[in-house]
């Protein structure tokens, strides 16, 4: 016992003389780091100096710039400033009291977060630059749109809903397979198959040693020798659907993505965009998935697209000519103003009264005549078109006109008739025809 008490004091001062020497061989500590000033160019900025923050290929990707890789490329090029120093590499952190300027130029403010649904047809290849010249999406897109990223790619032969973002943090999440969205297809492919073979998919699949997780497949109808059917996924690997039917044993011949998570692709053209209202998609996002992303909902927007103006009609431009001078209050845009019954009134006597100069015109025209004259009123549609005839008074003797029959010997004229309407005048016990008073007041 005594003999083993100061051996195992003895290696305590040791293992405290030697543990320099054994961090030293391991890992080197913070202190060495910071004495050592040539470890680092001296037209480089220290890490250790800047507040935490973000990476400066992330910030010039979210400000628009370029993507982080191609960030990369331009700050080994030289190409990037922080806070007047020149930077060398691309691992440092940047906070919102840095100074970037690149290529001289301060880095823009960074604007909303922002998605788009875009219906891609077939074709079109998601990406920026092709090496085999094919036509890309980027290339397709309103040139109004600013700067934007894909959320995931479709292939060359796929088309369907694509999404769109200015934001690659907001890219970046969504594209992970831990968001957990549901991505819905509609297939169409060459073969036979039972429900009872898709339902298996539920359980995961592995093809040629890639592992594929559950997958909802469900057979909607036969056409022929093709199967229409919707696939519902949540990882989205590369050629997934295509690689998994041909497993087992169909051929996709054509291939819809019809959702992505909570936004459908519903009646959207092809190669159409729309935009997702704000706050409507903070609301899909929910704040876990906002906050993983950084995404910035308070942001100004700097891309506004253009409105297109609908051109007026003539009657439409006079009529907001004629109107220019009253004091009208608007009802908002093109909807129209407020007039007054006075105002209204005369708007409506001018309408009227140009409307008959027209057809005047075109009467003129059909005729080969002049205007027509003698006009009663300029808002009655009335024309005189011969003198008016006296009215006849009440006790006037009117004469009937004669009457002919057929008899025996021919046509002859009706004596009977004439001696009734003498008698009638002399009587006068009806009135003549337009009279006021009823008929056969007078008989008995």
């Amino acid at each position: 016992m005594t003999t083993r008490k100061p051996s195992q004091k003895r290696p305590e001062p040791q293992s405290g003389r030697g543990r320099g020497k054994s961090v030293q061989g391991k890992k080197p500590s913070r202190a060495p780091a910071r004495k050592r000033p040539d470890a680092e160019p001296a037209n480089v900025v220290s890490d250790n100096t800047l507040e935490r923050g973000e990476r400066i290929a992330k910030v010039m990707a979210r400000a628009g710039l370029c993507s982080r890789r191609e960030a990369e490329t331009w700050i080994e090029a030289g190409r990037v400033q922080l806070n007047g120093k020149v930077l060398a590499t691309p691992a440092i952190t940047v906070s919102a009291n840095d100074k970037v300027l690149v290529d001289g130029e301060p880095l823009p403010m960074r604007e909303r977060t922002r998605l788009w649904l875009y219906h891609k047809p077939r074709g079109l290849v998601t990406t920026n630059k092709d090496p085999e010249g094919r036509p890309t999406v980027f290339e397709r897109l309103p040139k109004e749109l600013p700067r934007v990223l894909t959320v995931g790619r479709l292939d060359i032969n796929t088309e369907g809903l694509l999404l769109l973002t200015n934001d690659g943090g907001l890219a970046r999440v969504l594209e992970l397979p831990s968001t957990g969205w549901l991505r819905r297809y509609r297939v169409r492919a060459f073969g036979k198959i039972t429900q009872a073979d898709l339902d298996a998919l539920q359980d995961g699949i592995a093809v040629e040693g890639v592992l594929y997780g559950a997958i909802e497949a469900t057979l909607d109808k036969e056409q022929g020798g093709n199967i229409w059917l919707t696939v519902g996924l949540r990882e989205g690997k590369n050629r997934e659907v295509k690689r998994v039917l041909e497993h087992l044993g169909l051929t996709v011949n054509r291939l819809i993505r019809i959702s992505y998570g909570p936004f459908q692709l519903m009646d959207l053209p092809d190669n159409d965009v729309r935009e997702i209202r704000g706050r409507i998609l903070r609301d899909q996002l929910g704040e876990a998935l906002a906050n993983e992303a950084g995404a910035d909902f308070d942001a100004p927007i700097f891309h506004q697209p253009k409105q297109d103006t609908p051109k007026k009609s003539p009657a439409s431009r006079r009529s907001s000519e004629s109107g220019s001078g009253r004091k009208t209050g608007d009802r908002g845009g093109n909807q129209g103003k407020w007039l007054t019954a006075r105002e209204g009134k005369s708007e409506t006597d001018k309408r009227k009264t140009a409307k008959n100069d027209r057809q005047d015109r075109k009467q003129a025209k059909r005729s080969g005549a002049g205007p027509r004259q003698e006009k009663v009123s300029p808002r009655s549609k009335f024309r005189m078109t011969s003198e008016p005839k006296p009215r006849k008074e009440f006790g006037e003797q009117r004469r009937s006109p004669q009457r002919r029959i057929w008899s025996e010997d021919g046509l002859l004229e009706d004596k009977a008739q004439q001696s009734r309407a003498d008698q009638d005048n002399k009587d006068g016990s009806r009135p003549p025809k337009g009279g006021g008073r009823p008929r056969g007041g007078g008989r008995s």
